[in-house]
């Protein structure tokens, strides 16, 4: 058995956590994956969600007529001819209402003011990419790559009215093109922001949750040890969040663990990372509120950017993740091609390792906890 006690209790509460979520629930890494393609149909429009991002490429907004045929035109041809995930944004702007100014007016109300500009309009933004901040590799390259692009959309004719907004945006293009911008296109002003559809409170920084801390704690050969920046995921085990008060109240009274989806997951994780560390494999485990997984490598890159804005991955990462991955097979009755995943100690790899960020206890965050009475 190789949960220790300490482990044992920390996931006996997390067991019973009803709103568990995973470390690694969406990881950042699928354009490092060689064999994804960015998905482009015409039958499909790619709206914002909250999903994307966090950080993301504010590339170009559109207003006026013919503006959200523009956008979402826009987003198919980043996503088809530059390999650029790409979405689609509205909000819609009012300043025909009044509002509420400084000061009271002649009858000690608060005074009512309008805007010098009464209108209301929908502007449409187009944002690219999914990072998890603002320094991830790549993000430079492909900000680079959106800002000296010239899409056809941007192209006088282009759609039924050449509106306003474009002209001005050609005419910037064009003031812009001195020696040192002379590559701009016309998303030359282009820049990093957030995911509009995220809260403020996403943002904010966040220490470790004392509660995975603490399932770590005792871990041979706990991930938070691992010296590198970055490594790679070959295992995942996935637990099991308690709902039933009943069985919660069991659990607690009675300190139900080993025989738990969450312990089990636990124990194959500290079981698989013994195995390949026996190999002379430097292989790490992590515990979370909802899965355990088993990673290979320390790395501070998985790979640099190239001229395209793409990333060439760290052939060392990429070996690893080859030399893990799920060999192809077909399925003998329906003929359809399929992936057999690996296997050590009689415990499955995943079918696709990918690289993750290693986790960091935030020394920040502990200066911000009360102290322990």
């Amino acid at each position: 058995m190789f949960v220790h006690t300490n482990l044992r209790q920390a996931l006996a509460i997390a067991l019973v956590a009803a709103a568990a979520s995973t470390t690694w629930a969406a990881p950042p890494w699928a354009s490092l994956i060689p064999f994804q393609r960015v998905e482009a149909s015409t039958e499909k429009k790619y709206e914002l969600t909250e999903a994307n991002g966090p950080w993301m490429i504010m590339a170009t907004s559109f207003t006026g007529t013919g503006a959200e045929k523009d956008a979402n035109d826009l987003v198919l041809e980043l996503r088809k001819d530059f390999g650029l995930e790409a979405y689609v944004w509205h909000q819609k702007y009012d300043y025909t209402d009044t509002v509420v100014g400084k000061g009271y007016d002649r009858y000690g109300g608060p005074k009512k003011m309008k805007y010098m500009n009464d209108v209301s309009y929908t502007s449409y933004a187009v944002l690219v990419g999914n990072y998890e901040s603002v320094d991830q590799n790549g993000l430079e390259g492909v900000l680079s790559k959106v800002k000296t692009i010239h899409p056809k959309v941007f192209k006088t004719g282009y759609s039924v009215k050449d509106d306003t907004i474009k002209s001005i945006r050609r005419q910037i293009t064009n003031a812009m093109k001195s020696e040192e911008n002379k590559e701009k296109g016309p998303m030359g002003t282009a820049f990093v922001t957030r995911n509009p559809l995220l809260p403020e409170e996403y943002f904010r920084p966040k220490g470790m949750d004392e509660l995975v801390i603490a399932m770590n704690k005792d871990s041979k050969h706990s991930l938070l040890n691992c010296p590198g920046k970055y490594t790679v995921r070959v295992a995942t085990f996935r637990g099991a969040v308690e709902m039933d008060q009943k069985k919660i109240q069991e659990i607690e009274q009675k300190n139900i663990v080993s025989g738990t989806r969450l312990a089990k997951a636990a124990e194959k994780a500290e079981t698989l990372a013994s195995a390949l560390r026996g190999q002379g494999v430097e292989a790490y485990c992590f515990h979370d509120r909802s899965e355990s997984i088993v990673t290979v490598g320390s790395f501070e890159t998985v790979g640099s950017p190239r001229r395209d804005g793409k990333i060439e991955i760290n052939p060392q990462v990429k070996r690893i993740m080859d030399g893990y991955k799920g060999s192809e097979t077909a399925n003998t009755s329906t003929l359809t091609p399929g992936f057999k995943p690996k296997s050590l100690a009689g415990i499955m790899f995943d079918v696709q390792p990918v690289p993750v960020e290693v986790p960091r206890v935030s020394i920040a965050a502990n200066y911000a906890r009360p102290p322990v009475r």
